[in-house]
């Protein structure tokens, strides 16, 4: 077992390499490749291909699994941790042992970070996701202990970014950033580069962080993966579920004030309250209430440009109150409370976990229908989506369309 005087990133790089996935876990990896890869293809239009196209492959590939926001969350570290271990997996030839192995490295981290991290302002998937993003890389080029902590401690000088990105084309492209940075990272340790791999126990002191044990015996993911069944922030997924789940019986028309409460903690990461933009949206907790209340369906048509600057959703958005309880230390703490009054009278509900929480993990029904909607338009079926083939897929749907200079 690993020991605290090994220093963070050796105790991490030997646990990395020597654990033994369980069929649990190897389950869980499987899902995640397949949500991840699904989601980055539905991105295959995006401008943000174009705005990245002088990013490596593998940053591209991360920037695309996340612009859309719609994948997965670990909850007890706030970090997406696929967004940056699959496409870093695939980009180095690995497979789901890469991906648990960085995976584990990203959860652990987050964990020693806790939520006072994320509270401060950080961005903690991009904070800890370039260090995983090297253990990733490092495994899937078959380093040992002594190389991957190296190739961590590389990676460090890049463990940055910041929530005050989110809403903007900054969030997706921090991440696109922490990949390439763990990948450029192992590539220096294999071509003989040296490090203090003390690195990473100086940044997570600075990070405000205290290491912990990576045991052998937890999952190699604690706590599981949170997947979403709405293409938006995942402080938005409970509010929108509640609010979803008045809808038929509220006319949007009529509503006069609608009052969520939910503890403080819950909204860190929902800055934009009057947004104009379907990226704003994605982190508007007002826009998530008037979405909810106007859309059947709460997908990527609800978190366009046009669907925000609906009057219909600005005058609701102008309606929403919020009232916050003090604490919440993740962002499912407590419950959501909302209250929807209109010319008929009030209307309330209150919900503790949204559905794909690992609380109330999605049924095979809904994670095919999300997978089938992100697949939507192309000559790619949920079959195609595996470790072997998902590099050639993404190569060959996530390539800008206009050349740079």
């Amino acid at each position: 077992m690993a020991t605290q005087s090994m220093g963070a990133a050796r105790a991490l790089a030997e646990w990395a390499v020597a654990v033994e996935p369980s069929a649990d876990d190897l389950a869980l990896a499987d899902r995640s490749l397949t949500d991840t890869v699904a989601v980055a293809l539905a991105a295959h239009d995006h401008p943000i291909l174009e705005v990245a196209a002088s990013l490596s492959e593998v940053g591209r590939w991360a920037v695309a699994c996340h612009i859309l926001d719609f994948d997965d969350l670990h909850m007890q570290t706030t970090t997406h941790i696929s967004t940056v271990c699959v496409p870093v997996a695939l980009a180095g030839g690995g497979d789901s042992r890469a991906y648990l192995a960085g995976a584990g490295v990203m959860a652990r981290l987050g964990l020693w970070l806790g939520w006072k991290h994320y509270a401060l302002g950080w961005h903690a998937t991009t904070t800890t996701g370039a260090i995983a993003a090297a253990a990733t890389a490092a495994y899937a080029r078959g380093f040992d202990a002594e190389q991957m902590a190296r190739a961590m401690a590389l990676a460090t000088p890049a463990a940055g970014g910041v929530q005050r990105s989110f809403g903007t084309d900054a969030k997706s492209l921090q991440v696109g950033f922490a990949a390439e940075a763990g990948v450029r990272a192992a590539a220096l340790v294999e071509a003989g580069a040296t490090a203090d791999t003390s690195a990473v126990d100086a940044w997570l002191a600075l990070m405000g962080g205290e290491m912990g044990a990576p045991t052998q015996d937890d999952a190699v993911v604690p706590g599981g993966l949170a997947i979403k069944m709405y293409p938006a922030c995942y402080a938005l997924q409970r509010p929108t579920a509640a609010v979803s789940a008045l809808s038929d019986d509220v006319d949007p028309a009529t509503v006069r004030r609608v009052v969520v409460r939910t503890p403080e903690g819950t909204v860190t990461p929902l800055i934009h309250h009057r947004p104009r933009t379907g990226l704003e949206g994605k982190f508007s907790l007002e826009y998530a209430v008037a979405a909810a209340l106007l859309d059947d369906h709460q997908g990527f048509a609800s978190f366009s440009d046009e669907a925000v600057l609906r009057p219909e959703a600005q005058r609701i958005v102008e309606l929403v109150v919020v009232e916050l309880t003090e604490g919440g230390d993740w962002l499912l703490a407590g419950n959501v409370e909302v209250e929807v009054q209109t010319d008929a009278g009030t209307t309330t509900t209150s919900l503790g976990f949204p559905p794909g929480s690992p609380q109330r993990p999605p049924t095979a029904e809904e994670f095919a229908r999300k997978v089938e909607d992100c697949l939507s338009g192309l000559d790619v079926g949920p079959g195609d989506l595996t470790w072997a083939s998902g590099a050639d897929l993404l190569r060959r749907h996530l390539r800008p369309t206009t050349s740079t200079t």
